[in-house]
């Protein structure tokens, strides 16, 4: 009966150190869904955060942060500006350039009290200046009240593809099927466009096929899927290993 109580208490003990853990490790996975030959998308920028740092809004005109991840993909102008706007927020790159069908992953050590609202950018290639992003900072609220995740899965479609408005259309100088140098200022507003991506169609990649298209308004394109592991406090690591030594005396003191 003895020993019973006090497994009984350990359990209770490893219970409390899961309860109290607000850090957690999230494993976010982004997959291409677009058709074969099709399109691809730089690495993918994320970001953790209170949802306050807003990159861009339908129907104004995109900014050095979005511009940056829209043409060309780098997204350094992107880091930088959420690195300001959200100084602890937890922000990273994830994959290289992902055809269609590849995958790619990365975890990350989030706070889910803290760090719970989730934006992304990435470009679409080919294009001059068309990416995937969150127009609203706080769409996703990837944690409830009681930090269990409760976003499994977000999944674009064709028609949710955006266009900054910030270079001319011209696949001569399109990254991935042209010379990105020879852009031309657009001025325009960010706006939903993915009708224009079968102009390509026929055209040479840097990945070495022959693009096509191949999308329709509701075709699935990209898929963010996320898992998430608790990572317990130091607190209560440091309760656990006395509630282990507790335990080990008791049973020491039984068997002498």
């Amino acid at each position: 009966m003895r020993n019973a109580s006090l497994l009984s208490a350990l359990g209770l003990l490893l219970a409390a150190g899961s309860a109290q853990a607000e850090t957690v490790r999230l494993t976010v996975t982004v997959q291409n869904l677009a058709p074969a030959n099709g399109i691809a998308f730089a690495p993918l920028h994320v970001g953790f955060g209170a949802g306050s740092f807003d990159a861009f809004n339908l129907g104004a005109a995109a900014t050095a942060p979005i511009i940056s991840v829209a043409e060309g993909g780098a997204g350094g102008a992107w880091q930088a500006a959420f690195a300001a706007a959200e100084p602890d927020a937890v922000r990273g790159t994830i994959g290289g350039l992902l055809l269609s069908g590849a995958s790619a992953q990365m975890s990350f050590l989030v706070d889910s009290a803290s760090q719970g609202f989730f934006t992304f950018a990435s470009m679409v290639v080919p294009s001059n200046d068309f990416f995937i992003g969150n127009d609203d900072p706080r769409e996703y609220a990837l944690f409830d009240a009681n930090g269990a995740l409760q976003i499994n899965q977000i999944t674009l479609r064709a028609n949710e593809i955006w266009d900054a408005g910030s270079e001319v259309f011209d696949p001569t100088a399109a990254a991935f099927v042209g010379d990105n140098g020879l852009r031309t200022d657009q001025n325009s507003v960010v706006a939903f466009n993915f009708a224009e991506l079968a102009a390509f169609n026929g055209l040479l990649t840097g990945a070495g096929y022959n693009f096509q298209s191949g999308l329709g308004a509701d075709s699935e394109v990209y898929r963010i899927s996320f898992t998430a592991q608790p990572v317990p406090e130091p607190a209560s690591i440091a309760m656990l290993l006395a509630g282990l030594g507790v335990v080990g005396a008791s049973l020491k003191r039984r068997r002498g």
